[in-house]
Formats: C-alpha cells, structure tokens, sequence
C-alpha cells in the first residue's frame, strides 16, 4: 500500500503527517518538485514476465515521460525475496546519497520505501504497484527494499553513468525507521490521515 510519511528531521518516531491518499501524496510531493503518480496497471502482465515484455506493456508511459524529460533509455530490475545477494543490494541504497540525474521507478509491483532529505523535514514514501515516482537529481535520499525485497520496476536514464550513488557522509538514514517498520502492503497497519501540512 502507498503512504506518506513526513517527519522532522530529528523526530523520526512522530510523522508530522501520515496518508495513504494518492492525491495527497502527489500534493506534498509537488511541492518540492517531486514527481509522483498512480498509473493503471497490466492485469494481463504474468508475475514473472520478462524485461522486454514489461517494457512493451509500459510502452506509451515510457515514451511519454521519455518525451516529457529527455530520458534516452529504460529497463527493468527486479528482486525476490530468494535472492542470494538480497542483503547486500538492500545494504547498498541505505544511506544517505544523491544522483547527477533524476531517479525515475514504476513499480510493476512489489513495494520499496523512498526517504527524501528535504530541508528540515524526512519525506518517507512507501511506493506500490501502480506508483510512479521521480527524485530529482541532486535530492538527499536513501532507499529501502526491505529484509525479502519483492517487486519489479521500470526504471528511466538520461545517462545510465548519471545514477551511481553519491554518499554524503550523513547518518540521517540510520535513525529512520526501516521498511519492516512502516505501512508497507506486508508491514504494519495501514495508516490514517494525520497531521496537517508539515
């Protein structure tokens, strides 16, 4: 399930505001310059589909944020929760970094937690199937697919070189709650809207 969580940047137990609804979501987000959307999904897209047909389902939402954003690429990448090197993938997105150029997923499904790093305040972003998210370039964030990563997402490049982490330095992201703590589909309960506008 989607949700929001906003939190001081020293609070990291009390959200300013949670929601689960999209619209909201998408508001926030706006207004820092942050791109996110729920887009319809592939109900004919078999769960172990391959990249090439992922992206021929996807097709005309690609080439539209391609046209939109100069993007010259796209793939797919996707984790089980088999997967011998889950916890080191996982391990590798943690702390706290930037990218040269925006960080562009559409979760075909499964679910991972966005931490943007915004002035004073912690934008955690639960993305699910359906969600399209965008972190622009130069944003402190950090990443969390959870202890059993499960999803698939498309991804967008300008330059595939433009996405190497960028590590600050930061130990923000260590005292945020991880992925198994938040309302993820599989974590807690879902929340309720709370709080008003951070």
């Amino acid at each position: 399930m989607s949700f929001l969580n906003v939190y001081h940047d020293d609070a990291p137990a009390s959200p300013l505001l949670s929601t689960h609804d999209g619209e909201r979501m998408a508001a926030e987000l706006a207004a820092h310059g942050i791109r996110f959307e729920r887009w319809a999904t592939k109900a004919d897209l078999a769960p172990d589909a391959d990249p090439e047909v992922v992206l021929a389902a996807y097709a005309e939402e690609v080439e539209r944020l391609k046209a939109e954003n100069g993007f010259a690429t796209a793939d797919v990448i996707g984790l089980t929760p088999e997967h011998p090197d889950r916890a080191a993938l996982r391990a590798k997105f943690l702390d706290e970094h930037r990218h040269s150029e925006d960080e562009v997923r559409f979760f075909v499904r499964g679910e991972g937690v966005f931490y943007l790093h915004l002035g004073t305040r912690v934008y955690a972003v639960g993305c699910a199937e359906g969600d399209l998210m965008s972190v622009p370039a130069g944003t402190p964030h950090w990443f969390d697919m959870g202890p059993a990563p499960h999803f698939t997402a498309i991804r967008l490049f300008t330059h595939p070189e433009g996405w190497v982490a960028s590590f600050t330095g930061d130990a923000i992201a260590e005292r945020f709650p991880r992925f198994e703590a938040l309302p993820t589909g599989r974590g807690a309960a879902a929340p309720q809207e709370s709080g008003g506008a951070p």
